[in-house]
């Protein structure tokens, strides 16, 4: 990972917005642009410089992934020691602070540690993320660490096909699936397993319970896992027994609207253009009303990341995007049924990273 080039890049949007310096305190956009994986620091950039604190858990740590920066261990606040580091660097008059990841609390504090004459006007907030459009577009090597994760995924549903069966608990299901997980070599999990089965399918977020697994019915499985720090995410639904004719057409019907929102995904093509693609399926067999969430979201070192794959929204692919195709339909105490892809934006078409099988499973 090329981190001194992505501060270089920084440096540019922060000129652009006419800032001298800059605060960056959200995790996922430290390891972006310095390489530490720590739970505690902040990293300070200025146009010629770039200054990571940390304290003393991570001095070693920091010593090793860090190269693209100076690190300063402190005893205090790191971010508060950042904030004081660039109030007394030369021709640093501003710096710009995330207000989507600072609180109210957090910015009395800073400021509070300032200087009288520069509390009211040091710290500014920037009127749009500067980190967060770079992380956007993903490079080589996170694409390939991204295509390691996600085949993992597949290789983890493979093994619970031949795991799951009637009778055993949700809860045993997630289980053995985050177990495999880690021996595998996940870090963790990109959040908290979804398993939800027969009536409780239904439920686009439900979580895994002590409900055993019905001897007929869908069974969704949500999962995600973190390999170097990215994350993976998909979805897959399979029946036990015998599907009914209105379990199968609806099945189809997912399944083509999840066909037709990855066939759309192109480099210039709205979000609100792959939503419709895939929502207009749906509309077209009578589900809409059931299809309650938006088509996908951009994933990387965050689970949710930009952009959002919904209905209107103007935000155009770019080669490089890395984004979930996810629809999908809920009958309140019926079913429910949902597939997911991470889909790779190249400049003519969307390339799937899970290529797991999509047809419907009937065990």
């Amino acid at each position: 990972m090329d981190h001194s080039r992505r501060i270089g890049a920084l440096r540019r949007k922060l000129r652009q917005a006419g800032l001298s310096g800059l605060l960056v305190t959200h995790l996922p956009d430290l390891r972006y642009l310095s390489g530490f994986t720590g739970s505690s620091a902040a990293l300070a950039i200025t146009r010629f410089k770039a200054q990571l604190f940390t304290d003393g858990r991570y001095k070693s740590q920091a010593a090793d992934e860090v190269k693209a920066a100076r690190v300063e261990i402190v005893s205090s606040s790191p971010a508060v020691a950042a904030v004081q580091w660039l109030a007394v660097q030369p021709k640093v008059d501003s710096a710009g602070f995330d207000p989507a990841h600072t609180t109210v609390a957090e910015l009395v504090r800073f400021k509070s540690n300032l200087p009288g004459r520069l509390r009211k006007s040091f710290l500014v907030p920037l009127e749009a993320p500067l980190v967060e459009p770079l992380r956007l577009i993903k490079d080589e090597d996170e694409l390939a660490i991204m295509t390691e994760a996600a085949l993992l995924g597949c290789r983890l549903f493979d093994h619970m096909l031949g795991f799951i069966r009637p009778g055993i608990k949700e809860i045993e299901v997630a289980a053995e699936l985050e177990h495999q997980a880690r021996l595998w070599g996940a870090e963790g999990m990109s959040f908290e397993t979804i398993v939800a089965s027969g009536a409780r399918s239904a439920l686009p977020h439900g979580r895994a319970t002590t409900l055993a697994l019905p001897r007929r019915g869908f069974l969704t499985l949500d999962f995600g896992v973190i390999l170097k720090g990215y994350c993976s995410d998909m979805t897959r639904t399979v029946y036990f027994g015998k599907p009914k004719a209105e379990e199968r057409h609806a099945y189809q019907a997912v399944l083509e609207a999840q066909e037709a929102g990855v066939a759309a995904v192109a480099a210039g093509v709205t979000c609100g253009e792959v939503d419709e693609a895939a929502r207009s399926i749906l509309r077209r067999e009578g589900l809409a009303e059931a299809f309650s969430h938006s088509t996908g979201h951009g994933v990387g070192l965050e689970i949710h990341e930009t952009p959002r794959i919904g209905a209107g929204q103007a935000t155009r692919l770019q080669p490089g995007m890395v984004v979930t195709i996810e629809p999908g339909i809920y009958l309140a105490g019926k079913f429910g049924i949902r597939i997911e892809d991470m889909v790779a934006v190249t400049r003519t078409l969307g390339q799937i990273l899970t290529p797991s099988p999509k047809a419907l499973i009937e065990l």
